[in-house]
């Protein structure tokens, strides 16, 4: 249906429906396609894509509706309402140059989720170019003896349109010797040849001046004129002859500069110059080709003289005139048809049409990364690519609906804390031979998911804080890591909070929410509390939050806070102040009294030493520094004053050693008057030493009689055989050659033994420490004996060992003894030294000298093997 009622042809027809009609679109094929003339202005509509696509504005905006590829983005832009809009003038002539239908094919991209939609606009041609001829005016030399029929082909006019708008015929002026013909050659359009209709006579005239007019189909019709003189020669009556027909020739693209692609060759039948041919292109051959090849004008062979591409073009026509050379030259033009073979000679090309910006690391196997397009500008087989990604990256390649287009996907499981960052590689290689590739490196981004909980580094923590901490100040501190990034590793701490007693002792305890720093608002007590617990709670800041806790363990170190306190004597009034009664015929060794102490602290700190601050006559009272028992040294005479007042200090063995004092007032009465107190004295006394009495009296009756089986068993074996082992010692002033005494503690895993002579050993020894000690181990094992003596010199002794099987954990003890002119110690568990000795000799035993010297603590490793 027509807009006007007037009758035009079908061309016409078409394009007064578009224009009544406006813009066309197509969904064929799963595109858009919109049509629109060239020359239309700026701002023109070209399509509704949204309403195309039936999709509201509001949504095309939201899902950033966008054109993203093509040479032809600034043609064409896109409003809010997803309107395609015409953004430039187009010119057809411009963009399609010599394409009979001018496409420009664009992509548009629609986000979350990923669309790609094609639209397809065919711009339509307009009549507005005029046919031109490439000169005003040609000049053709014809002889007279040119019979009727010969041809002549001019050059063609050329117009930049397409279609019917193109150049659609020739009018030549009217004369009585030459007709025009056209010779249509299709895509490179019609040529114009001269027909000589009527032979020529050069005496009746010498030139012949036509018009020649090129007419487009344009209505109306635009048209150009080019002027022709023919110049009539005289006779040179024999043309030039082609050995052949037709030529086609084969030219593989890219072939070197030089390269001949065939020869041509022509004779003409006369003689001398007449009769010489020489070749050349044909007026019609363009400056284009002219750049590509090359006549050789003896020979005739056709040359590569530029670049020949298939891609550009895949097949050239070009006249080639044989002319001789006679005075009046006769020429043959002939045709050659070069076929162009494409080679393997452009890579593939990757586009990245889409790529996310980040993908979440809890993102499922499947899910798209990117788009990606490929492309080959070579035919065939050379253009058949194949497409692959680095195998080491959690994606793989699929194929998408449209033809060399692919999606890189996700395949795996991603975790950010393994690896946040992946460059992804993509190969295409085409099937030329040899395959030409190419590559594309894309970096993909995983973003962060809250999926890890804080890590505390220590799992429980245990922490030891000495009491009488000052209060608000730093106890410790907690640490937890999160492997997730931002928000979701800020890690903030709480302590978790409970009912009952629990949370009134934590109550008193706060943490630094962001640091981990523990402080306590008051002082611990070690004497009240010596441990407690509680948890810590770290939790980090993603959504949903993620937490985890933590035990912790706190042990109050015991500090030497309190002074030692005086249970016996205390007088009524609250004092440590007594009164004791005792008979003048008493003897060396009377046990007076017993000062009673202790202290609220534990360990070396809480280990009491007694010592004589103030005594009226020393030669009386003597005082037992561990049992605070107050004995007479001698026998009373009548001399001797009656009342005697005593001052003991008691001190722990602190660092800072705290003390208290207590005063024994001794009265010495006449044996009838003390009768009665001291009966009643000694009965509780007695009553309350019974049983150490008794003890003491078995063990120094054991250790008698094995003391005289040892001297018996050691004299035998005395000159058997000795074995050295170096051992250390301390010095100890105020040895007087007694027997040294052991002692037993056990301190964290470790059992240990303290060897020495009674009045040093609490002054020797560090708080705190374990210097000069036996380790014993918790097991039956070997006893290892290594001692060391030191008398008033430094001097190394050594001592033997032997295995003893039956040792079970008691005490050693130490026995001296002479043999000779030399003294020996021995040291060893009570149940085992007898009987391991041989006759004879000294083993197990240290060699002392003949003088006074220290017996001090040692610090053995009962484990160690010698």
């Amino acid at each position: 249906m027509l807009c006007g009622g007037a009758e035009i042809g079908l061309h016409a027809h078409r394009l007064i429906f578009i224009f009544c009609l406006g813009f066309t679109f197509d969904f064929s094929s799963g595109q858009l396609r919109y049509s629109l003339p060239e020359e239309i202005t700026t701002g023109a509509v070209v399509g509704n894509i949204a309403k195309d696509l039936g999709m509201e504005p509001s949504v095309l905006k939201a899902r950033d509706f966008r054109i993203v590829s093509g040479s032809s983005d600034a043609l064409f832009q896109l409003n809010n309402n997803g309107v395609l809009l015409v953004s430039q003038k187009i010119d057809r002539e411009e963009v399609c140059n010599r394409i009979a239908t001018c496409i420009i094919n664009i992509k548009t991209v629609l986000e979350d989720p990923l669309e790609v939609h094609y639209v397809t606009i065919e711009v339509l041609d307009v009549n507005d170019h005029s046919p031109t001829f490439p000169v005003n005016e040609t000049h053709l030399d014809i002889s007279e003896s040119t019979i009727s029929g010969a041809r002549f082909q001019l050059q063609g006019a050329l117009d930049p349109d397409s279609g019917l708008f193109s150049v659609q015929q020739y009018r030549l002026s009217q004369n009585d010797h030459f007709r025009l013909e056209v010779k249509d050659r299709g895509h490179d359009g019609k040529i114009p040849v001269l027909y000589l209709h009527k032979p020529l006579d050069r005496e009746a005239t010498r030139s012949h001046r036509l018009l020649l007019t090129a007419v487009d189909g344009g209505k109306p019709a635009r048209s150009g004129t080019m002027g022709i003189v023919i110049n009539v020669l005289d006779v040179n009556d024999n043309m030039p002859v082609f050995a052949r027909e037709s030529y086609t020739a084969e030219l593989n693209e890219s072939s070197p500069a030089g390269t001949t692609v065939i020869q041509v060759n022509a004779t003409d039948k006369d003689e001398g110059l007449n009769g010489e041919v020489v070749y050349s292109f044909g007026n019609n051959v363009n400056s284009e080709l002219r750049e590509l090849f090359e006549i050789d004008s003896v020979t005739g062979a056709i040359i590569v003289k530029g670049l020949i591409d298939y891609e550009a073009k895949d097949r050239y026509e070009i006249d080639v005139i044989a002319s001789d050379k006679g005075p009046v030259p006769l020429s043959t033009e002939k045709s050659v048809i070069i076929v162009v073979v494409d080679q393997n000679d452009n890579a593939p090309e990757i586009e990245v049409t889409s790529l996310s910006s980040a993908i979440p690391e809890d993102s499922k196997p499947g899910r798209t990364v990117a788009l990606i397009s490929v492309s080959d500008e070579d035919s065939g087989i050379n253009g058949k690519v194949i497409c692959s990604i680095t195998d080491d990256v959690p994606f793989t390649l699929t194929h998408s609906l449209q033809e060399n287009m692919f999606s890189i996907v996700t395949k795996s499981l991603l975790d950010r804390e393994l690896k946040s960052k992946y460059e992804v590689t993509i190969f295409a290689r085409d099937a030329g031979e040899p395959p030409l590739t190419a590559k594309k490196t894309i970096s993909v981004t995983i973003s962060d998911v809250n999926d890890n909980s804080p890590e505390f580094s220590t799992s429980p923590y245990t922490f030891y804080v000495s009491e009488n901490n000052a209060a608000g100040a730093l106890l410790f501190s907690v640490t937890a890591v999160d492997y997730d990034e931002g928000d979701n590793a800020l890690i903030s701490y709480t302590i978790q909070r409970r009912g009952g007693e629990h949370n009134k002792m934590i109550s008193f305890l706060s943490i630094n929410s962001e640091t981990g720093d523990i402080v306590a608002l008051k002082s611990f007590d070690f004497e009240t509390l010596k441990t407690f617990q509680f948890h810590v709670i770290a939790s980090d800041s993603g959504t949903p939050s993620l937490s985890s806790n933590v035990t912790v363990n706190v042990f109050i170190l015991d500090q030497n806070d309190n002074p030692p306190v005086i249970l016996y004597p205390v007088s009524s009034n609250g004092s440590a102040e007594g009164v004791e009664e005792i008979p003048r015929n008493v003897n060396a060794g009377h046990l007076v009294t017993k000062v009673r102490a202790y202290d609220a602290d534990i360990g070396y700190n809480g280990w009491l030493l007694f010592s004589l601050q103030e005594v009226t006559d020393h030669s009386l009272f003597g005082l037992d520094r561990y049992t605070g028992q107050i004995r007479t040294l001698r026998s009373f005479t009548e001399t001797d004053e009656a009342e005697h007042k005593l001052v003991i200090l008691v001190k722990d063995n602190g660092n800072v050693s705290l003390s208290a004092t207590a005063t024994v007032i001794v009265k010495l009465v006449e044996p009838k008057e003390a009768f009665a107190s001291f009966d009643v004295k000694s009965t509780a006394k007695d009553d309350e030493d019974n049983d150490v009495t008794f003890y003491l009296m078995i063990t120094l009756g054991g250790v008698s009689v094995l003391f005289i089986i040892t001297i018996i068993v050691l004299i035998t074996m005395h000159f058997t055989k000795s074995t050295d082992s170096t051992s250390k010692y301390l010095q100890e002033t105020n040895y007087d050659g007694t027997l040294c005494h052991s002692i037993q503690y056990r301190s964290g895993d470790k059992r240990y033994m303290l060897v020495g002579p009674r009045m040093s050993i609490g002054s020797t020894i560090v708080p705190g420490s374990h210097a000069n000690t036996l380790v014993l181990p918790d097991r039956r094992g070997i006893i290892i004996v290594l001692i060391a003596m030191q008398c008033s010199k430094s001097t190394d002794y050594t001592s033997k060992y032997l295995p003893e099987t039956n040792y079970d954990g008691t005490l050693c003890h130490s026995i001296q003894y002479r043999s000779g002119d030399k003294r020996y110690m021995l040291v060893g568990p009570r149940m085992s030294i007898g009987s391991n000795i041989a006759p004879g000799s000294h083993a197990n035993t240290l060699v002392l000298p003949d003088r006074r010297g220290t017996c001090g603590e040692v610090n053995m490793d009962f484990n160690k093997k010698i």
